[in-house]
Parts: structure tokens; sequence; C-alpha cells
């Protein structure tokens, strides 16, 4: 059996003294153990009929990360035996942060029309890695499906954890920004507001990798529609900011994902086909990764998130951006988390 990931080649030696010596060539590919753990199993999330939206349940997790390289999630959704929920829904998977008491947004995906994901072997797949340092032991998870009746989905959370070597052996997290509830819970746009987009953030001084996670998605049919008779949030086309010490640092560009090849394919009657802004029925919402340099270790930095400027008229009500970020430092030696003042 291997003892390492990955393709593995060798020579195999046969020898005898009455014969000629024969060499075969090997190879092969070492599987990485997994420790697979499940948890929400076929969890019914609706609205009304005795049900609820969502769940929050506490289950035992990997407690060894010493030689953890990946941690995967799955989710995976099936129809009650009344059908599923005709509408494409925002719904989410949140941790628990203990030090903070914070729910942390793990991964979103909006559900497919009619029908569940049961053309994904394992449904949805999340790399949720940048927080393994929560999902360790006992965790506190919750689900949560957008859902308006009573049919709504049977939804399963498992979690792989993936033996190797880590990019580094110690990581933290911290939340920026959570308007990540739900879909109108987000950021309102092209209206005025008083959500805290601006956070400022100490790098402890040992890190020596530093990232930002972020994951978007628009709502709403907002006008007036743009030059391509897009509305906003959903259909718009957008490129937001974020800020940097009052700089533009990085940019989320929220253009087509393709949704017309979505292999989740099942979803007629519904509009699942025509592309929306950074997101697609039926899919995983893509979380956004942006690297910072490892000099601003030690170095306190100003956060802004900018959305593009935009005004809305009022004439079909309103739009939202549910946005999460998170900053992740890793380094070789034992690590805090981010310090961020409100």
């Amino acid at each position: 059996m291997p003892s390492i990931a990955g393709d593995i080649t060798g020579t195999l030696t046969l020898q005898n003294a009455e014969a000629d010596t024969v060499e075969i060539d090997l190879s092969g590919v070492g599987l990485p153990v997994i420790h697979n753990y499940v948890t929400f199993n076929s969890e019914r999330l609706a609205f009304g009929g005795g049900y609820n939206q969502s769940s929050t349940q506490t289950f035992n997790l990997h407690n060894d990360l010493t030689n953890i390289a990946q941690v995967k999630m799955y989710i995976k959704l099936r129809c009650p035996s009344g059908g599923c929920d005709e509408w494409d829904v925002y719904a989410n998977v949140k941790v628990r942060d203990v030090a903070s008491g914070e729910m942390y947004e793990l991964g979103r995906y909006i559900t497919p029309y009619w029908n569940d994901n049961s053309q994904l072997e394992r449904g949805f797949e999340f790399d949720v890695t940048d927080f393994k340092s929560l999902l360790t032991g006992s965790a506190e998870l919750r689900i949560r499906t957008e859902c308006w009746n009573d049919r709504g989905y049977e939804v399963t959370v498992d979690f792989d954890y993936i033996e190797g070597t880590p990019d580094y052996p110690y990581s933290a997290v911290s939340r920026l920004i959570a308007y990540d509830d739900w879909s109108s819970s987000g950021v309102p746009y092209g209206v005025a507001h008083n959500m805290d987009l601006d956070k400022s953030f100490t790098v402890p001084s040992n890190a020596e990798s530093i990232h930002l996670r972020t994951i978007i998605s628009g709502w709403g049919h907002a006008t007036p529609n743009d030059t391509d008779g897009r509305p906003c949030a959903e259909w718009c086309y957008r490129t937001h900011d974020i800020k940097i010490n009052g700089s533009n640092m990085f940019q989320h560009n929220l253009a087509p994902l393709g949704c017309a090849s979505n292999p989740v394919n099942n979803q007629d009657p519904g509009n699942w086909q025509p592309d929306r802004a950074g997101w697609c029925p039926g899919m995983v919402v893509p979380p956004r990764i942006d690297n910072l340099s490892s000099i601003v270790a030690g170095n306190t930095l100003n956060f802004e998130y900018d959305y593009e400027d935009w005004v809305s008229d009022g004439l079909n009500g309103n739009a939202f951006y549910a946005t999460s970020t998170f900053v992740i430092v890793k380094s070789n030696t034992p690590i805090t988390k981010p310090n961020v003042v409100e």
C-alpha cells in the first residue's frame, strides 16, 4: 500500500541464480486517507407544516488537525415525498466561532427550481479549509434555506478531512462583515443605508499567509434597468471594490457563470438557464479569494467593501447584496485570530 498520496513509480526486480534478472516498472496512484463525518442527515427544511427554515445542532468533528491538508463540505438535497420547492432560493451553512460567539458562513448555494441536486453524486462541494480551526471537536452548525412553502428539502451535510501536509500547520479566521443570513438581509443597493462596511483589523506579527474570503450574491429586480435590460441586483453585472487603507486593492466582478451549462439541469419549467450576476440556480455561490502580502504582518489595516455606484429609482422594489468577508491568517507557528475593530 502506498505511504503517500499522488502518482507513485517504482521498480520490482526479480532475481534467480538460474535465470536472467527481470525488472518490472510499476506505477500507481496513492489515495489520501479521508475521514468522513456526517452531520445533518436528511434534515427537513421548509416553512409551515411543522417545519422550520433552519436547523442548529452540535456535532463532534475531527479532533486532530495536525496532518489534515484539506477539509471539504458536501451538501446533498433530496425532494420530500410531496416534491421540492419550485423556486430557486438562498441557502447557506454556518459554524459558530466559540471565541466571539458569531456564526461564520462556510458556504452558500442557490437551490434548484423544482428539484434537488441528485445529479451530483455527492451534492454541492465546498472547500472549507479556511475554517479548519473551527471545524474540530464539538462544533455548532446551522443550515438554512429560504423556502416559503411546506415542501422544502431534505438536507444532508457531510465533511471530508483529507490527510496530507497542510500548507501551514496553524491557521485562524476572523469575520469582517456578515450581512448574509438571507437574501434580503444583505446590504441595500442603490439607496442610503446604515450598514457598516468599514472595519480595521490587525494582522498577527507571525502571519506568513494572509487572505480575504468573500461570498456575495445579489437579489431583487430594482430599476432603472441597465442598457441591456437587466434590473438589480440579481441580474445586473457589476464590479465591486475592496479598499485597503483607502486604496482599491481587489475587484469582485459579478459576471455570468454560464447557468445554461449547469450539470443540475433538471430544473424545468423554472427559469434556470439565463445568466445571473455571479451566481446560478442550483449551484454553489463561488467564494472570492484575495491574497494580501505577508509584508502586512503586524500591521493594522483599514478595510472597506465598496459597491459599484448605482442609484435605484424606487419603482420596482429593492436590491440587496448578501455579503460575507473573512480574513484568514496562516503560520508555521501557533497563531491568534486577527483583531477586528468595528
